[in-house]
């Protein structure tokens, strides 16, 4: 049994790390942290688990050795505490944002500031699997990509990949749990509820990520907040360089997801689910993508669909360790989602 713990327990995603983990075959749980939430029953803050987990809080300075760390601190918190981190597991697997951008110059441009440890960059996998796989093969640093940057990146790799871009536009509308269970202004109920609100029409930080990955810097991004707790829908506008039918869209995309477990191309003819809808994923670490070419110009609008929770941060966490770790890629996260819901 691999022996885990997780750093920063009581947030959002840390709590999908639990429940996923909980059933692993291969996992056993240590100790979770949380400052706050110290003493108490993982249940009290994660419902969900009542009569699964027996586990208490503890903090950070009460963490034992154990075999991987998943941290699930805020952003700035890793590379501060990284010696020590690494002094408790060999194997660590981050879902803050301090280490995905392998360039301390891009860090400086999009988070404003200078990273605390920029020679530890290059030592993270950034964790998509779909593009990553073979260096996480027993990688003992990986740095889970942000939600926004996943959904964007995973619609678009196929068409960067092959060349055909000329630019891209991307608007993403998210549900309100990608802000984290931190009360503020933005989140209280009479501001939040019924909310169709611009967030981040420029600048958006994840847009590092969609660069580095993606190798062009001709996407241009913005960001809504909607009335959703769970998921993330991008719509991408995507202006081609070459006459492509759909026929040569879709070889491109089988070619680059056609094995891909978590990966789902939705194109269907009718019915009122024939494009990616991120309520259809709800609990599940699937990426759902579809297009459709515009037949009046050269702009091909692909959609794609994702939890927020799960394949933008918990579930393509663990799939990054399954991975890592030599188990079957989809162990403990086979659960499809709900329907209804």
């Amino acid at each position: 049994m691999i022996r885990v713990s997780i750093v920063g327990g009581s947030g959002y995603a840390g709590g999908d790390l639990l429940r996923i983990l909980l059933f692993h075959p291969e996992v056993e749980i240590c100790q979770v942290t949380s400052e706050r939430h110290a003493g108490k029953f993982v249940s009290t803050v994660h419902p969900n688990l009542r009569k699964l987990c027996k586990l208490k809080f503890v903090t950070i300075d009460e963490l034992e050795p154990c075999d991987v760390l998943f941290l699930g601190l805020p952003h700035g918190h890793t590379m501060r505490r990284l010696t020590e981190f690494e002094g408790l597991a060999e194997t660590l697997i981050d879902l803050s944002a301090d280490f995905r951008l392998n360039d301390a110059a891009q860090y400086q441009r999009w988070y404003g500031k200078a990273h605390g440890c920029p020679e530890r960059l290059t030592d993270f996998v950034y964790g998509i699997p779909e593009l990553h796989r073979e260096a996480m093969v027993g990688a003992k640093r990986i740095a889970s990509a942000g939600c926004n940057a996943t959904a964007t990146i995973l619609a678009l790799h196929p068409l960067y990949k092959a060349g055909v871009v000329e630019s891209a536009v991307v608007e993403v509308k998210a549900g309100s749990s990608q802000g984290g269970n931190s009360a503020s202004d933005a989140s209280h109920h009479p501001e939040r509820s019924g909310v169709v609100r611009s967030y981040k029409p420029t600048g958006h930080r994840h847009v590092g990520e969609m660069v580095q990955e993606l190798g062009a810097d001709n996407i241009h991004f913005s960001a809504t907040s909607i009335e959703m707790v769970r998921g993330i829908l991008a719509t991408c506008h995507v202006f081609l360089n070459a006459a492509l039918e759909e026929k040569d869209i879709w070889r491109l995309y089988r070619s680059a997801y056609g094995s891909e477990p978590f990966i789902r191309i939705v194109k269907e003819r009718s019915g009122i689910h024939r494009y990616p809808e991120p309520k259809l994923l709800a609990g599940g670490n699937y990426c759902d993508i579809g297009f459709e070419k515009d037949p009046h110009s050269n702009r091909l609008v692909v959609v794609s669909a994702i939890d927020n929770l799960m394949k933008g941060a918990a579930g393509q966490a663990v799939q990054a360790f399954n991975i890592a770790l030599g188990f079957e890629e989809s162990l403990g996260l086979e659960f499809p989602g709900l329907h209804p819901v």
